[in-house]
């Protein structure tokens, strides 16, 4: 059975990666790249600046410090140590360029989803909730497009995404220390259904910690590695260039694995376009919208550029990758490289590593889920059917092969793309004219405030208030 999903699902996953998503995601992202200025170069200050200063408490409310930490809870996970060194393994050296360029094309597209989240967000019990399904509902006035979104989201991150990282942290525990994938998938049930329970300040708090110590160890582990290493590091960075546009790759076919690879596991990374991370952007307490999206522009890179790229460093460096006898399935490789550089004793703490960096992800995802069915119907019941499925598939992700388990994530990923790359292409201009908004007040000298009427135009926006000028 699983042998028969799998080829139906990877039958559909190579049309779907292989020409609709790149030009979409490609395309898209030059044109915001474009209409933004080139935000990725020309706001690098203002991301730093709004990330620094985004840490003061609302009574209530989430900061948009602890909202730029739940998107990377998500963001930072098994996609930057297990999907790169499966790209690496499947598409070679080169996809980790083309990583690099989807990641610098795609802050862009970031910036906009989560410009748009919070210019549509709206107030609830807890404080902010928005996200594509609610830009597509207020923005475009079609509510049926957000219902699809929410549909798609809950079923990619709180259940398949959720399976991925299950399934990850069960791999990495059986390679190091021999553990039953059953046994730790109970574990990780058990773990989980407490958590979730806790509601959206206690995945705030939790994301907070869990991510910046993980991600700081990981990043000096990999620097370490580097300077051991660094009299092959020219050598690696010219392979690297050498396998994304080399006639070799060309001739043998390889050079579109390493493009598509590069794509898939670099959005599955970071995560710009796909409309997830809108969700955490707009729960932030914020004066103005473009500051939420410059933060989330930010954690794109860093996400791809820093952590990403530790990944690449350590199995290209090792080696591991050339070597046939080496499993290149994903956490496996990434375990050998770290024994390579540093023996068996960093095998086995990056399973505890990666065990802490998909719980981080588990509650990310999770709240992903909840706040879109919240979109759909706000039902207790539905909400107890949802935590059930979630666990269910964390369970079913720790026993269910490393392919199809990805492969059902690439294909739910794809058709979540989709939708939202449309409705942010549409909705654009609200997300540029902010942008101006915010650049005209800093030049100013003023710390940018927005208003419903800021942008001339705009309707169905709840979460802002009228400017003092139109309430007087």
């Amino acid at each position: 059975m699983q042998d028969f999903l799998q080829k139906g699902i990877s039958l559909i996953n190579d049309v779907l990666w292989s020409y609709v998503l790149i030009i979409l995601l490609v395309a898209i992202g030059l044109y915001f790249t474009w209409k933004s200025g080139f935000m990725q170069f020309t706001y690098i200050k203002d991301m730093f600046r709004e990330l620094k200063g985004s840490n003061k408490k609302q009574k209530g409310e989430i900061t948009a410090f602890q909202a730029f930490c739940i998107s990377m809870a998500a963001r930072v996970g098994t996609g930057n140590i297990t999907g790169i060194a499966l790209a690496i393994g499947i598409g070679g050296p080169g996809a980790v360029f083309w990583m690099w360029i989807i990641a610098i094309i795609g802050s862009a597209s970031s910036f906009v989803e989560s410009t748009l989240a919070q210019v549509y967000k709206i107030k609830d019990k807890q404080g902010f909730r928005g996200g594509p399904a609610y830009y597509m509902e207020q923005g475009l006035n079609k509510r049926w497009m957000g219902i699809l979104f929410a549909v798609l989201i809950t079923i990619s991150f709180g259940l398949v995404f959720n399976a991925v990282q299950a399934n990850t942290v069960a791999t990495a525990f059986q390679n190091s220390f021999g553990v039953n994938p059953l046994w730790l998938g109970i574990a990780l049930v058990v773990a989980f259904g407490i958590i979730i329970f806790g509601g959206i300040k206690r995945i705030a708090k939790i994301s907070e910690y869990i991510v910046v110590i993980m991600a700081v160890i990981y990043i000096g582990i990999a620097f370490i590695a580097v300077l051991i290493n660094i009299t092959e590091v020219p050598a690696m960075i010219a392979t690297i260039v050498k396998h994304a546009f080399g006639f070799e790759q060309f001739a043998g076919g390889t050079l579109g694995a390493a493009l598509m690879q590069g794509v898939k596991r670099g959005l599955f990374s970071n995560e710009a376009g796909m409309g997830s991370a809108p969700n955490a952007a707009a729960t932030a307490t914020t004066s103005h919208p473009a500051k939420q999206g410059l933060i989330q522009a930010l954690a794109v890179l860093i996400d791809t550029l820093v952590i990403c790229t530790s990944t690449a460093f350590l199995v290209l460096l090792s080696g591991a990758y050339t070597d046939p006898s080496v499993n290149t399935e994903g956490i496996v490789l990434t375990q050998t490289a770290l024994g390579i550089h540093f023996g068996d004793w960093a095998s086995s703490l990056l399973a505890v590593m990666i065990f802490l960096f998909a719980f981080s992800t588990l509650i990310g995802n999770y709240y992903y889920g909840e706040t879109n069915i919240e979109f759909i119907k706000s039902s207790k019941t539905t909400l107890v059917i949802y935590r059930i499925a979630v666990l269910a598939m964390i369970m079913f992700g720790s026993v269910a092969s490393v392919k199809l388990v990805w492969d059902m994530a690439d294909l739910f990923m794809g058709f979540m793309v989709i939708v939202n790359l449309i409705a942010i292409g549409l909705l654009s201009k609200i997300a540029f004219a902010a942008l101006k908004d915010y650049s005209k007040q800093r030049k100013e000298g003023k710390d940018p405030v927005f208003y419903k009427d800021s942008i001339p135009g705009i309707e169905n926006v709840t979460g802002w208030e009228e400017s003092p000028k139109v309430k007087s």
